[in-house]
């Protein structure tokens, strides 16, 4: 009868703390990015009151043991990592990771990893959790590289940092030279060219007509109108129209011949047979510059995060740069994760974390703008809320039961 009551009491505080589980399941059935949790219980070591018997050949058969169980014990809290609904909130540094893998954040004095998307920037720019954890990455270089091989750190953003201007060195060229035009007949076309610190020069290319199927052209910069070399700068063309010189399709001004150009500048005239190169056909001359890679400084006015992880700012000069990119971190048991506020920590039972960028190695995908929600299912927690109410009320009910049973054996001395 003791032993009963020592048996229904480990029962109690098991449905006790299967109690407490579900009620913080339930508590966080709003928190972003939470995981539910089950209790597993098991057996406590069994009394043997009587051991197996082996049967005897002709005399008699084997017998069972006897045994007493002495209740159940807490094994473990398994965390269930199944993915949460998505809610839409339109908040740029919202993130949500849809498959494996969670946010590599970093504290005062050690890593943890998070599900939570919430996210925001400090004053710093530095990206953060709610609860002010630094989120992990790889930061661009100027050129907008990012080397994802590195040591993730904490990820800046800062909004009105300034993109370097990009020196003028590539421009297509396009369109007609007209095949009508009588020998001598010029026409100039304008390349807006951007020097090493951003400033905008006019570079001049004049066209003229030196023979038949045979264009020489010269080049001119700056107000003044100051000549510069142009290497390979006679274009040739065919019966058909098509250019057949300079073989290679490129103009070539070397570096340092426009001053504040210390890098050369290719024109390429457009590859054979595409729609945008430079042909000789009857009708007008329509030639011009098409594209250019020159660019003035810009400021950081707006970015985007995108499913691999990769941030692109938008500057005010129109271009788009990549700022960093997020890490993502997996394991091998993800249910060996210790659970701290917020967020998990590795234990020795979960693995190492792998690290490396949504989408790769079994890693899941970013959404922007969106949140994962908690994957509590209340109407599973109201039910497993039933069976552990039920379960201390029947343990409750041995410990009076077995009392009762005991008062009667106080009694029968009476």
């Amino acid at each position: 009868m003791i032993r009963s009551m020592s048996t229904a009491l480990s029962g109690l505080r098991n449905h006790q703390v299967m109690l407490d589980v579900i009620g913080n399941d339930i508590a966080n059935v709003s928190t972003v990015g939470f995981k539910s949790s089950t209790t597993v219980f098991s057996d406590v070591l069994t009394q043997t009151l009587q051991g197996a018997g082996a049967p005897v050949a002709g005399l008699q058969g084997g017998t069972n043991p006897a045994q007493i169980g002495l209740g159940s014990r807490l094994m473990a809290t398994v965390q269930s990592f199944t993915q949460g609904a998505l809610q839409r909130t339109g908040r740029s540094t919202d993130l949500a990771i849809q498959g494996d893998g969670f946010f590599q954040v970093r504290t005062a004095n050690e890593t943890m990893f998070t599900r939570g998307g919430a996210l925001t920037l400090d004053a710093a720019g530095n990206l953060m959790t709610a609860e002010g954890f630094f989120v992990q990455g790889w930061q661009a270089d100027v050129t907008g590289n990012i080397n994802t091989t590195a040591e993730p750190g904490s990820v800046q953003i800062r909004v009105g940092d300034l993109l370097n201007p990009n020196q003028s060195q590539n421009a297509t060229v396009g369109g007609n030279l007209s095949a009508d035009a009588a020998i001598g007949t010029a026409t100039t076309i304008t390349l807006t060219g951007y020097d090493q610190q951003g400033t905008t020069t006019p570079i001049n290319l004049t066209y003229t007509k030196t023979a038949a199927n045979t264009w020489t052209v010269t080049g001119t910069h700056g107000p003044t109108a100051t000549p510069f070399a142009i290497t390979d700068n006679v274009l040739t063309f065919n019966g058909a129209g098509e250019l057949i010189g300079p073989a290679d399709r490129n103009m070539n001004v070397a570096g340092g011949v426009i001053p504040g150009y210390p890098n050369p500048i290719v024109f390429a005239l457009g590859a054979a047979g595409s729609q945008g190169r430079v042909t000789q056909f009857a009708g007008g001359t329509t030639v011009a510059i098409v594209q250019q890679d020159g660019s003035a400084s810009g400021t950081l006015q707006a970015f985007s995060v995108g499913q691999d992880g990769v941030i692109t700012g938008s500057y005010s000069n129109g271009l788009t740069q990549a700022i960093g990119q997020l890490a993502l971190a997996v394991f091998n048991n993800p249910q060996g994760l210790e659970r701290v506020a917020g967020a998990w920590r590795a234990t020795a039972n979960s693995g190492l974390a792998q690290v490396g960028a949504p989408g790769a190695g079994g890693r899941g995908l970013l959404s922007a703008g969106t949140l994962e929600m908690s994957n509590v299912d209340l109407a599973e927690e109201f039910t497993r809320l039933i069976v552990a109410q039920r379960g201390f009320q029947g343990n409750a009910r041995v410990i009076t039961t077995s009392d009762e049973v005991l008062q009667e054996v106080v009694n029968l001395r009476r």
